[in-house]
């Protein structure tokens, strides 16, 4: 699987069951709901550029902070901390490849201070029944790709993105139940900590 374009690079939106239709959230209400979003956990599902799918468990530390374990027989782990992302081969005995997180469309939603409206950073804002679907991009880097953000209302979640990267390669990740608040340790999210625990 190729990690990059998942890093670099969006789910099926029909992945969500229909429901009736419902008001647009307010970019506002989006940007308020992220930043209070400080630690969560959530199992995810996630489609490939080749149409195959994974499954693991995700975990989030605002801000700047991710860690993906995909289940087996993947063994990969794919960090976001200290300013860098960090993809861990399950299937390779060499380092992980590492980018600046800035260069990918998830330090959108990883930034210290969310805030949608601003930069025009936003390039699509609209609801499809049920869901309000926000597209964004760094609007100073626009060849680093987007993300588009996936949200239901009452009481408002992220429920999927999809990533799209530079070369229009796309990756999809549903997200199961986010379980909200708790700490996590520092460790999950340690690059070198990893390195140096899979180099033992």
């Amino acid at each position: 699987m190729n990690r990059r374009s998942f890093l670099l690079a969006p789910l099926a939106l029909a992945l969500l069951a229909p429901q009736a239709q419902a008001a647009k959230i307010s970019l506002g209400e989006l940007s308020r709901y992220l930043n209070a979003l400080q630690t969560a956990q959530a199992d995810f599902t996630q489609i490939n550029p080749d149409g195959t799918i994974s499954t693991g468990q995700l975990y989030i530390r605002r801000p700047g902070r991710m860690r993906f374990e995909y289940n087996q027989p993947d063994n990969t782990v794919v960090i976001a901390g200290g300013g860098q992302v960090a993809i861990f081969d399950g299937k390779s005995n060499t380092g992980p490849e590492q980018y600046p997180l800035k260069r990918t469309p998830l330090n959108l939603i990883l930034e210290q201070n969310v805030d949608l409206a601003r930069r025009s950073m936003v390039i699509g804002h609209r609801e499809d029944g049920p869901k309000t679907i926000v597209t964004a991009q760094d609007p100073e880097n626009p060849q680093y790709g987007n993300i588009q953000l996936v949200f239901t209302g009452s009481p408002t979640e992220l429920r999927q993105w999809i990533v799209t990267d530079g070369s229009g390669v796309q990756t999809t990740v549903v997200l199961g139940a986010l379980n909200k608040g708790g700490s996590l340790s520092a460790r999950l999210f340690n690059i070198t900590a990893e390195t140096q625990a899979r180099n033992r």
